[in-house]
C-alpha cells in the first residue's frame, strides 16, 4: 500500500484517535465488489426499515439482481446513464444498486427540481431511462414531459406511504413498475464486470453561471469516501454492524447517499429510512428504536429541541449526533449538549469530493466552536492565495481552500473549461474562503461563489434571478442569501418594477415562481426598490447588498 499525500506530517494528525491511519491509502475497488461483499457478509440481517416494512441485505440483492435484470433487458449497457427522480423510500436504494449492478451510470434528479431543471438535467446526461414514483406530486414535472416527447423512457414506482389515500395512476406513455421489470423474478445476482476509474454517478451541482454541471464521480472516487468516513469512526460504537442509524438526510443528495446509505449499508448498519422530517415523530423513533446515530442540518435539531417535553424524553440510545449543511447556531450546539451529552459534531465537504473532506473529531474542543473541523483521513488540504493559487498561506491567513485525495472527483461531465478552471497542480479549489489554524483546524468564513445554503440545499442567486424576471412587472432582480434562524440562509430578492406596474407581495411571487423554480430555491424574503446597486462594470452588486442587509439597512419582509 503506498503512502497519501496526508501521510506527510500535518499540525491535524494529532487529533487522530490511536488506531486511524495517518497513511490512509483507499483499496482501489469498485461500489459492484463492496456491496457485494456486505449483501454476503450481513444476509440474513435486516439492512432497511421503512414505516414497517422490513428488507435483508439479502432480500435486497435479490430485488437488486432483478432490477439489473430488466435493466439489461431494455438496453441499458455499461456506461450507460439512468436517472432517478426519488425521494427517501426503498427504491431509491433498490434502483441505485440496480443500475450500478447493471454497469450503468446513476444520474440524480432531485425531487425539489423544477419541471424545466428535469429537462435540462436529463438532455445534458444523455439518460436513456428515468425512475421516479406514481404519487402525484412526483409525477406532476413529468406529465408535459412526455407530452411532448422530451422524456426517454419513463418507469414509475409505487409508494403507499407518500401515496396514501391518494389515486396514483401511472402517467400515459410511462411504464409501470410491474411492466416494467415483468418476467425477471429470481434473476440471479450476476453485477457486471467493472473498473474502479469507470463512472458510477453524475451528481449535479451548480456552477458559477447558475446552470448545473454534473460532478462526474467513478467507483474509485466514491469507494474511497466510504473508506475514508469509516476510517475516521471506526472506534465509535454508533458505526458497529447492526447499530440503528435514523436517516431523514436525502438518498439523492451526495453527503446522505454517502454517509448515510452506502458507508453504513458496508458497515452492516440498520436504516431507518424515513420520507420527511417530522421533529415528534424522529424522538419518538429515537426512543423506540434506540437509534444510536442521527444527524441533519441545523434546523432538524432546531425543529428537535423545540418538540414539547424534550427535557424528559429518552435520548439515551445516542451515541453519534451530527450537524451539516448550513452554520450550526451555538445556542443550539449548547442545548443538545445538555440533553445528549455529546456534542453535535459537522464537517465539511463538496459534491465534487464526494462528499469527504473534514470532520470535527470527537474531543474537540468547545473553544473551537464554528470550525469545520479537520481533514479526514486520506485527505489533505491547504490554504492558497485566492489571485494565486501556486502560494500555499500560512496559518490564520485566509485564502481558498484546496484539496486532493482518492474521493475528488475526475471531472465535470461535458464541461473541459470548468474543470480545467477548477483544478490547479492536481488540487480541487473549492470556491470557499477561509483559513486554517495553528492547530489544524480548518475555518469558512466566506464564499468565492455566491452559493446560498439554505436548509442544506445549494441555492443559486442567478437562477432565482432568471425566474423572477419572467415576471411581466419585473425590471431587475438581485438575490442574495439572509440568515435564517431555521434553514442557516434563505433567499431575498430585491426587485425594481417596470414603470407604472403595480407591486405584488411575496406570496404572489411564491406563486408565480412555483412551476419555474425548486421549492428549496423561492424566495422567503422580498423587497421593492427604485434602483439597485451595481459593480464599476455594471454587473448587479450582490455584495454591496448583502453588506447593506447585514448593517440592518434592507428590510426584510418573511413570509407567514
Amino acid at each position: 500500500m503506498t503512502l497519501t499525500v496526508s501521510a506527510r506530517p500535518r499540525p491535524w494528525h494529532v487529533h487522530y484517535g490511536a488506531d486511524i491511519r495517518v497513511d490512509l491509502d483507499p483499496p482501489e475497488t469498485t461500489w459492484t465488489a463492496m456491496m457485494t461483499e456486505a449483501f454476503q457478509r450481513y444476509a440474513d440481517t435486516v439492512l432497511l426499515e421503512y414505516y414497517g416494512t422490513r428488507y435483508t441485505y439479502a432480500e435486497m440483492r435479490d430485488l437488486t439482481a432483478r432490477v439489473a435484470a430488466a435493466l439489461k433487458a431494455r438496453g441499458i449497457a455499461k456506461g450507460d446513464r439512468v436517472a432517478l427522480h426519488l425521494p427517501n423510500c426503498p427504491w431509491h436504494p433498490i434502483f441505485f444498486f440496480g443500475v450500478i449492478a447493471a454497469g450503468g451510470v446513476v444520474t440524480h434528479l432531485s425531487p425539489l427540481d423544477a419541471e424545466a431543471e428535469i429537462a435540462y438535467k436529463l438532455a445534458d446526461s444523455g439518460a436513456k431511462l428515468v425512475v421516479s414514483l406514481t404519487t402525484p406530486e412526483f409525477a406532476h414535472p413529468f406529465a408535459r414531459l412526455l407530452a411532448e416527447g422530451k422524456l426517454p423512457p419513463l418507469v414509475q414506482c409505487p409508494d403507499p406511504v407518500s401515496g396514501r389515500g391518494r389515486p396514483c395512476p401511472v402517467l400515459e406513455g410511462a411504464l409501470s413498475l410491474d411492466d416494467f421489470w415483468a418476467g425477471h423474478e429470481g434473476a440471479p445476482y450476476l453485477p457486471v464486470t467493472l473498473c474502479p476509474q469507470d463512472t458510477a454517478l453524475l451528481q449535479y451541482t451548480g456552477g458559477t453561471t447558475g446552470i448545473p454541471k454534473a460532478a462526474v464521480l467513478s467507483h474509485r472516487n466514491l469507494t474511497a469516501a466510504v473508506y475514508i468516513y469509516h476510517e475516521a469512526s471506526k472506534d465509535e460504537e454508533a458505526t458497529a454492524p447492526g447499530m440503528a442509524t435514523l436517516v431523514y438526510s436525502p438518498l439523492f443528495h451526495i453527503m446522505g447517499l454517502t454517509v448515510g446509505l452506502l458507508k453504513r449499508m458496508w458497515e452492516g448498519g440498520l436504516l431507518h429510512l424515513r420520507l420527511r422530517y417530522d421533529p415528534e415523530s424522529a424522538v419518538r423513533e429515537i426512543e423506540e428504536k434506540r437509534v444510536a446515530a442521527f444527524g441533519g442540518v441545523p434546523s432538524v435539531w432546531i425543529g428537535l429541541l423545540q418538540v414539547p417535553g424534550i427535557e424528559t424524553r429518552d435520548l439515551s440510545s445516542l451515541k453519534n449526533v451530527g450537524s451539516g449543511g448550513a452554520p450550526l447556531p451555538v445556542e443550539v450546539y449548547n442545548r443538545v449538549k445538555q440533553l445528549t451529552g455529546l456534542k453535535l459534531r459537522g464537517g465539511w465537504g463538496m459534491t465534487e469530493t464526494a462528499p469527504a473532506g473534514t470532520s470535527v473529531p470527537a474531543d474537540m474542543p468547545d473553544a473551537k466552536l464554528g470550525t469545520i473541523g479537520i481533514p479526514l483521513p486520506g485527505i489533505d488540504m491547504k490554504i492558497v492565495d485566492v489571485e494565486d493559487p501556486a502560494r500555499t498561506l500560512d496559518p490564520n491567513e485566509a485564502g481558498e481552500m484546496a484539496i486532493r485525495g482518492p474521493n475528488v472527483m475526475t471531472h465535470y461531465w461535458n464541461r473541459p473549461d470548468e474543470t480545467a478552471a477548477a483544478f490547479h497542480d492536481g488540487w480541487l479549489l473549492t470556491g470557499d474562503i477561509g483559513y486554517m489554524d495553528e492547530d489544524g483546524y480548518f475555518y469558512i468564513v466566506d464564499r468565492k461563489k455566491d452559493m446560498i445554503l439554505s436548509g442544506g440545499f445549494n441555492v443559486y442567486p442567478l437562477v432565482i434571478e432568471n425566474a423572477v424576471h419572467q415576471h411581466p412587472a419585473v425590471s431587475e432582480a438581485i438575490a442574495i442569501g439572509v440568515p435564517d434562524a431555521y434553514r442557516g440562509e434563505s433567499a431575498k430578492v430585491f426587485v425594481v418594477l417596470n414603470k407604472g406596474a403595480d407591486p405584488f407581495t411575496l406570496d404572489e411571487l411564491r406563486l408565480f415562481l412555483t412551476d419555474r423554480l425548486g421549492r428549496h430555491e423561492i424566495p422567503r424574503y422580498l423587497e421593492f426598490r427604485e434602483t439597485l446597486p451595481h459593480t464599476p462594470v455594471g454587473k448587479p452588486d450582490r455584495k454591496a447588498l448583502r453588506a447593506e442587509n447585514q448593517a440592518g439597512l434592507a428590510e426584510n419582509r418573511d413570509i407567514p
